[in-house]
């Protein structure tokens, strides 16, 4: 596993993290297969772990602290979000100063940490991020449960944003083959010395054609949400396709390639709930995409954007 720094903020992170998220988190997943991917991730090298107050209603974050339990987290980069909570099926949000400092505290209790090294606020708005809640995190910082504030969000002009005021941190934005107009934000979020985390590095494996394959449940849960919530990604997916005939690497792999050949990524972020895929992600790490390949992508990207 290879590392990099995340941005300014004096951390340092394998530039494959896992996304503990999604299926992973719900009750319906084994808790012993959760908790071994977490341990087997650790084995392999991963030091950035991804979490949210409100991923899979709320059971994501408690099941990181389980995995985590016993295990050495000192040289760990544990992240987690805030302004948004888990309301029975559905997701709420609340961006005001104290509901944000209560969601951190009670992340800390969740996770079994002295400390946050990440805390993101999880999808904002513009106008969310007002001075009394930049205030409530540098407090954060300054009792020494925060290390670094960021921002997740897909939204360009948030992240935009973010990128000139200097009490945040790190960005993390949608970035992977089916997302290259991501790349002017990604340059300028790193060239004000923030740190990039690269969310959905995979395209929800749309390249692959996921949808079409279902092997159990989790497949049908996956393949249901991403033709409900995604049907534009599954349809541009099929462009790169050519990612899963290369000799060299698999499909997978390419698509990570992709993600971190960009050098101000600090880290791709992966979610899985499969042992093999989760070993064939971290061998993706200081692969080099073959000759020819990013050329093949550019082309595709660029079918796809004048179209």
């Amino acid at each position: 596993m290879l590392y990099r720094p995340l941005g300014r903020t004096g951390l340092s992170v394998s530039e494959i993290g896992f996304g503990a998220a999604s299926w992973w988190g719900k009750p319906r997943f084994s808790e012993r297969a959760a908790l071994g991917l977490v341990h087997a991730a650790i084995d392999g090298g991963v030091t950035f772990f991804d979490t949210g107050a409100s991923y899979s209603g709320g059971h994501a974050e408690p099941r990181l602290g389980r995995a985590l339990k016993d295990r050495a987290t000192s040289g760990l980069v544990v992240a987690t979000k805030a302004g948004t909570f888990a309301d029975g099926g559905r997701i709420g949000r609340d961006f005001s100063a104290g509901a944000v400092v209560a969601s951190a505290e009670r992340s800390l209790r969740n996770l079994g940490l002295g400390d946050l090294p990440l805390l993101q606020l999880h999808g904002p708005d513009i106008a969310d991020l007002t001075d009394e809640l930049r205030s409530a995190l540098a407090g954060l910082k300054a009792r020494g449960l925060v290390r670094a504030i960021g921002v997740n969000s897909f939204d360009p002009a948030v992240i935009a944003h973010v990128s000139g005021l200097g009490d945040f941190d790190v960005v993390m934005v949608d970035y992977n083959v089916l997302r290259p107009e991501r790349e002017p934000l990604i340059a300028q979020a790193a060239a004000a010395g923030k740190g990039v985390l690269a969310g959905m590095a995979l395209a929800m494996g749309h390249t692959g054609w996921q949808v079409a394959k279902l092997r159990a449940p989790r497949d049908l849960w996956y393949a249901a949400r991403g033709l409900v919530r995604h049907r534009r990604e599954v349809e541009e997916g099929a462009r790169f396709s050519f990612l899963n005939r290369l000799a060299e690497m698999t499909g997978p792999q390419a698509a990570l390639g992709y993600v971190l050949a960009n050098p101000a990524v600090a880290c791709a972020v992966i979610g899985t709930t499969r042992p093999a895929h989760l070993a064939e992600n971290l061998a993706a790490s200081g692969m080099a995409l073959p000759a020819g390949v990013m050329e093949r992508i550019r082309a595709r990207q660029a079918g796809r954007l004048s179209g």
